[in-house]
């Protein structure tokens, strides 16, 4: 479903030199299978994140999902397909101040220019434990509900493929299960493959397979051993 061959991504230093960042000659994931990606702080994990869902571009290599190759796509292609494919969990949330929660689902939906389908939203909403909290806007909200209306506004769409960057990092421990539980749960249900980023070995253990990026990351170990 997934298959990523070759991947390069370096970025300029200040003296001008390239600074390897990314290097996977190979990853793939299957059709929903769910799979953790573990790493240090500041090791690629984001920009790998960033490259998969077409925000960042690669220097070479190749990205297919559904056997299309990501890379050949104009910036704007790759804008539709993340919406229709993709679902992102950020570490900041990136909700919409101006927008109920409901709404924040729902306009999930017409990123990808598909109906807004009202009873989805309202089923997501109640699914992640928030359907008292609908109608309220996200200042309303704690850290924690704002993340899982995120989690329910990336799940809209029933996407292929859910990438989720720290997603309990701003979250009370109270919630973190929660929160895993849930999406693994919904993936489960809608199919959809999972990659998360996270640094718990409490989330990790709930995932069958689990990547280490300087496993898999050449970009990584020629740093180290230089």
């Amino acid at each position: 479903m997934l298959e990523i061959r070759d991947l390069k991504k370096s970025y300029a230093e200040p003296s001008g030199n390239a600074l390897a960042i990314i290097d996977i000659p190979r990853l793939d994931i299957g059709v929903g299978e769910q799979v953790v990606l573990r790493g240090e702080s500041g090791g690629g994990k984001t920009t790998l994140l960033h490259l998969i869902s077409g925000l960042v571009t690669a220097d070479s290599g190749s990205i297919k999902l559904d056997g299309m190759e990501l890379n050949k796509f104009s910036e704007s292609a790759r804008d539709r397909i993340r919406a229709d494919k993709m679902g992102y969990v950020f570490q900041t949330f990136n909700l919409l101040a101006g927008f109920t929660a409901l709404e924040n689902v729902r306009l999930g939906m017409t990123f990808a220019r598909k109906k807004m389908n009202l009873e989805r939203a309202k089923e997501l909403m109640s699914r992640v434990g928030l359907a008292d909290r609908m109608n309220y806007m996200p200042n309303q909200l704690s850290v924690g509900q704002q993340q899982r209306v995120a989690v329910a506004r990336a799940l809209a769409n029933k996407p292929r493929l859910l990438l989720a960057d720290e997603p309990t990092a701003n979250v009370d421990p109270a919630n973190q299960d929660r929160i895993i539980e849930l999406i693994q749960e919904v993936c489960r249900e809608d199919i959809v493959a999972i990659l998360l980023v996270t640094h718990s070995d409490e989330i990790s253990k709930r995932f069958e397979r689990v990547e280490r990026l300087e496993q898999i990351n050449r970009a990584i170990a020629i740093a180290a051993a230089m």
